[in-house]
């Protein structure tokens, strides 16, 4: 599965990105992270995205457990743009309900 994490950082983004790398760094560590980035819109600089690659779901949302983890991730997570970011093979997914709906 491919996590994509985007962001809108205007003006200097050197604290952004220091931020960025800890957790690209801590999500390759973790167990089945395969791939993690961070990269920068082309066309608009001030849009970036994190994106990981993972050998299934369960080791992404692991990669989030812990005090270590929510210690590092939960300050740049925080201010990504709100959005749907987990991808799978359409195989893979499923019978897929919007966010929000119960049953």
């Amino acid at each position: 599965m491919i996590a994509i994490s985007r962001f809108r950082v205007p003006g200097d983004a050197s604290g952004f990105v220091g931020l960025a790398q800890l957790v690209v760094e801590r999500f390759a560590a973790s167990p089945g992270c395969v791939d993690a980035r961070l990269v920068q819109n082309l066309d608009e600089p001030e849009l970036w995205a994190l994106v990981s690659n993972w050998a299934d779901v369960g080791s992404y949302r692991r990669a989030f457990n812990g005090t270590e983890a929510k210690l590092v991730l939960m300050p740049l997570m925080s201010l990504a743009i709100d959005e749907p970011g987990a991808y799978a093979e359409p195989s893979a997914v499923g019978e897929n309900r919007p966010r929000g709906t119960v049953g």
